[in-house]
């Protein structure tokens, strides 16, 4: 809507159109494409009918892109959003990708401000608050967030996130530019939180998708190419791919004379697709020459090699 429009809209307004937005997504559009959303989360998020522009790829900047909504309405979890009202708000958790906190606080005094915010009794906030730090193994921290690690910002930020006990927890980039203990830590703890709440996270990191995620949606130039379960991705992937791996050095230049396009991927391994080099005609080729492998195997499609297909790499 126009933010300078009266608040007190009626019926009357369901065909309200709203002024042009001149901000980030006006003046970017060759980076934006337009498409229909129609979804409905577990969580009860819903979208209906509403036109939108897609977001930065690896962003989560849906206000940017909710500026051009044309028409439509907004139900979260099966309440209507209303212009000016933020009552929704609280069946929603956000974790940006650099948390920003109070650096004088304690996390536990950051945790108990944020229930007061909210509205939360002393006791629930105390209880609440406690519990939130136990999950995020900040229970016994009582050092000032200033000293905080980018690792234990991000595990305070997703207590934060979920002190309302959202229905649906957003995260921007949780594991960018962390550790590898930083990043199991926080996938340890979306794992542990997935039993209460519907989490959605955006990463660069395809194995950390691989890892937690029960739903997958692969992005391209700003629009989902492709959609599902792992296992149902895995299975629709259109090229079949296999691994050989010879004995000796001289067999695998063999092999990579006769069949152009295998790709080697380190030792004496050789990759090549079934729809480029039939399986049948590789192992009768192995046999008649008498070239010792140690393996011949199918590799299981990884989200990265899914990407790649679907982005034409």
């Amino acid at each position: 809507r126009d933010l300078n429009a009266p608040e007190d809209k009626t019926d009357a307004d369901k065909d309200f159109v709203p002024k042009p937005y001149s901000g980030t997504v006006a003046k970017n559009k060759k980076a934006y494409h337009d498409y229909f959303v129609e979804e409905t989360y577990e969580a009860g998020i819903e979208l209906f009918g509403t036109e939108v522009k897609s977001v930065r790829q690896g962003k989560i900047n849906l206000k940017d892109s909710w500026c051009n909504i044309v028409k439509g309405e907004i139900f979260v979890n099966g309440e209507k959003v209303a212009y000016g009202q933020t009552v929704t708000n609280r069946y929603i958790g956000y974790l940006p990708d650099v948390p920003e906190f109070y650096p004088f606080m304690t996390a536990a005094e950051y945790l108990r401000f944020c229930g007061e915010i909210t509205g939360m009794s002393p006791a629930e906030n105390k209880e609440r608050s406690e519990e939130l730090l136990a999950l995020v193994g900040l229970s016994d921290e009582r050092h000032r967030i200033k000293g905080f690690s980018r690792g234990m910002k991000q595990r305070l930020g997703i207590a934060q996130a979920l002190l309302n006990r959202p229905k649906l927890l957003i995260c921007d980039e949780p594991t960018s530019a962390l550790d590898p203990v930083g990043r199991k830590e926080i996938l340890d703890i979306l794992l542990a939180v997935r039993a209460q709440t519907t989490v959605l996270f955006s990463t660069h990191i395809l194995s950390d998708v691989e890892r937690i995620c029960t739903d997958v949606a692969l992005l391209d130039g700003g629009k989902v190419r492709m959609q599902g379960t792992l296992a149902d991705l895995r299975g629709g992937k259109s090229r079949q791919e296999y691994c050989v791996e010879t004995v000796r050095e001289s067999d695998l230049l063999l092999l990579q004379d006769a069949f152009d396009g295998m790709r080697r991927t380190g030792g004496q391994q050789l990759v090549f697709a079934e729809s480029a080099h039939p399986l049948h005609l590789v192992r009768g080729f192995i046999a008649e020459r008498q070239i010792a492998v140690s393996r011949i195997e199918r590799l299981e499609p990884t989200l990265e090699s899914l990407f790649m297909e679907v982005a034409g790499a």
